[in-house]
């Protein structure tokens, strides 16, 4: 695509610089030919000439301000004064500007049809015009009828010249409009990656504030009741969740970075530092980050849940590998102490069924049969 940006800017620079200069020379030197060697019919050849030079000026500007039917005219009239003129003034450069006509016309027209019609009206009446001449004058050197059918010949180059600069404008404008797509779609990745980053970012700290709410609680509580040394546990156990929370927002920035998670090892842990027992069924293969974030977000929820619903009760996280799915069971029993009250934070069950749903697959909450409660996300194995 840079290679016709290339070529294009090179087209519109011989337009305006190199063929300009090189037909304002043809006109100078026509000018002095007509005025220095012998030509038909003086008084109309000069008059032809002047007209014939100033369409070709015309020409050197742009015709898309100006309507069809007057780029027809303009068109026509120079080829059909350059036709003309052409046997008048054969011993000069006027020749060529019929010649010049006709590419004009091809390069112009938007219309190929009415293209190739005025290079044949060019090429008819500059026909009719040698044989006129000749008729008139048969001592003098004129060209056959039939080579001057030739100067219509030209339309075919303007046409492909008019196609091809057609062509890299419109290449060029499909990379422009392809590098606007790209920068679109880099712009829609990068939001889509911070709001990523953020929302795993607001779950590590929910589920780590959260862990750090109920032990505050569980001092307060017990610090009204004189059990101090408990309630010093308790802030202690506040701190040393602190500080985990921060090396685990560390790990979700760095694991943000890599885009993978060791699973099985994550999990692991995190049910080794909960006291919660941890259980894989089946192979575990790597899996997408995606994947793997949604589900070590969905256990730090679910099991922040239960011991805030159901403090006290045994906790239990299940990984289960099928060949195209991965499972993730968090199950508690049922309640056996007043709930701690609630703190607020993480994802919830509503952000875990949106992360599921986005991943292509689901998120499920309720009772287990024997009392207690279960959470269940089933994703597919491949992002």
């Amino acid at each position: 695509m840079t290679g016709n940006a290339t070529v294009l800017r090179l087209e519109r620079l011989a337009d305006r610089l190199f063929r300009p200069a090189l037909i304002t020379a043809a006109i100078g030197a026509t000018g002095v030919g007509i005025f220095t060697h012998e030509v038909h019919a003086r008084p109309l050849t000069t008059a032809l000439f002047v007209l014939v030079a100033l369409l070709a000026v015309v020409s050197f500007f742009p015709w898309d301000r100006i309507s069809p039917r007057t780029q027809l005219l303009l068109s026509s009239g120079y080829a059909v004064s350059a036709a003309v003129l052409l046997p008048l003034a054969p011993n000069t450069f006027a020749p060529m500007f019929a010649y010049l006509a006709a590419a004009v016309a091809g390069i112009k027209l938007a219309s190929r049809s009415v293209a190739v019609r005025v290079a044949v009206l060019d090429a008819v009446c500059c026909a009719v015009a040698v044989a006129v001449v000749g008729a008139m004058t048969p001592d003098a050197d004129v060209w056959p009828w039939w080579l001057a059918l030739s100067v219509g010949l030209p339309v075919l180059l303007g046409i492909a010249r008019r196609d091809r600069r057609d062509a890299l404008f419109n290449a060029e404008r499909a990379a422009v409009e392809a590098r606007r797509a790209a920068a679109s779609e880099s712009r829609e990745a990068a939001l889509l990656e911070r709001t990523r980053i953020a929302r795993e970012l607001h779950d590590v700290l929910g589920h780590s504030l959260t862990g750090i709410a109920l032990q505050l609680d569980m001092a307060d509580a017990l610090g009204t009741k004189g059990r101090d040394a408990e309630a010093g546990d308790a802030v202690r156990r506040a701190r040393s969740l602190a500080v985990d929370g921060i090396g685990r927002m560390r790990q979700a920035v760095h694991e943000l970075r890599e885009d993978a998670l060791p699973l099985e090892e994550t999990l692991a842990a995190l049910c080794a530092n909960e006291a919660v027992a941890f259980e894989v069924e089946g192979v575990a293969d790597p899996l997408g980050g995606g994947v793997a974030h949604t589900l070590v977000r969905a256990a730090q929820e679910a099991l922040t849940n239960a011991a805030k619903h159901a403090p006290g009760t045994g906790r239990a996280v299940k990984l289960a590998f099928a060949p195209e799915t991965v499972t993730l069971v968090v199950t508690n029993g049922p309640a056996e102490q007043r709930p701690a009250p609630d703190t607020g934070g993480g994802m919830g069950l509503v952000g875990m069924r949106e992360r599921a749903a986005a991943l292509g697959g689901s998120a499920q909450a309720g009772p287990a049969p024997g009392g207690g409660w279960t959470v269940e996300v089933r994703l597919p194995r491949e992002e």
